[in-house]
This record gives structure tokens, C-alpha cells and sequence, in this order.
């Protein structure tokens, strides 16, 4: 339902507030919160890599055993409704092909909000950076193989369109 000149909202479970040029925070997590496999999460990990190529900017994700959280910034014209689902339909597609399964990977929803200044993108940016040490799966972030940190590390801004 549009509510402004550039806003949407809707709700499904959760309710949603889009808007251009914004910078969101999401997490969405696995049906019954179900633990990821590491090829699992490799794939997850390179659906999202994908989306930053082409709907969006990530600045940052970590893809936990059972939940991913992101940061990015829909490019112009792109809701963000449709670039979760290409990363949830994607990855539960290639998942399921991994696993011999079938059926939903992630949960139908997804938690989001607009991070409305630098220093909202910087303390969710080091929240999600510090998850795999605060769980107890690393000592050391960098000894995390699935999280991507382009807020930092650099990445270009938009990778050519595949041919």
C-alpha cells in the first residue's frame, strides 16, 4: 500500500515500510530454525554475493547456522521485498538440489528496518560482524568463512551485468 510519494507498506506476520534510497537491516532465519550445513551456507552466501551485483548494494551479511543478517541499499526502482525473495527462492531452490530435499528452507517471513544514520549502519554493521564470536563458532571473525564485510573491505560498487 503506498503511504507517500516513495514509500510502501505492507504486512504479512511482520509489517514493512519500503522506501527509496534507504538502508536496511534484515535477518531471516531457517524453518524451525534449522541448522545449516557448511555447503548449505556456502550457497547461501553466494546467492547474496549475487544480489549485490544486481539489486542491490550490500555493505555487510553474515550467514549463520540457522539465520542470516544483512545491511544493504536497494538500488533505485528495486523493492526489497523482491530482492528477499531472490535471495530465499534461490537459495532454497539450489539448498534443496544440494540436499536431495524439498520443501521451504527459510521461514515465510523476514525482520527488517531502515537504518536512518551512519552510526545506525555502523553499530548494526559491528553487531553483525561480532555473531559467529558471540556464538561461539569463532574466536576471531576473520576465522568466519561466511561473512562479507564490502563496508570495509571494499568491493565494487556494481560488478558488469553476466553475459
Amino acid at each position: 500500500m503506498p503511504v507517500g510519494d516513495d514509500t510502501y507498506a505492507y504486512r504479512r506476520d511482520l509489517p514493512h515500510l519500503m522506501k527509496s534510497g534507504k538502508t536496511y537491516y534484515v535477518t531471516f532465519c531457517t524453518r524451525d530454525r534449522r541448522v545449516l550445513i557448511e555447503a548449505e551456507r556456502d550457497v547461501v552466501m553466494a546467492c547474496c554475493i549475487r544480489e549485490h551485483k544486481i539489486t542491490c548494494w550490500l555493505h555487510c551479511f553474515v550467514v549463520m547456522p540457522d539465520h542470516v543478517h544483512l545491511i544493504l541499499t536497494p538500488y533505485e526502482d528495486v523493492r526489497l521485498d523482491t530482492i528477499m525473495q531472490r535471495i530465499k527462492s534461490v537459495s532454497a531452490h539450489e539448498i534443496n538440489r544440494l540436499t536431495n530435499r524439498n520443501g521451504p528452507v527459510w521461514q515465510r517471513e523476514y525482520f527488517d528496518r531502515i537504518l536512518r544514520s551512519t552510526e545506525d549502519v555502523r553499530l548494526k554493521a559491528a553487531y553483525i560482524c561480532e555473531n559467529p564470536v558471540r556464538a561461539g563458532l569463532v574466536a576471531r571473525v576473520e576465522n568466519y568463512k561466511w561473512i562479507w564485510r564490502c563496508w570495509i573491505e571494499g568491493a565494487p560498487a556494481r560488478a558488469p551485468a553476466p553475459h
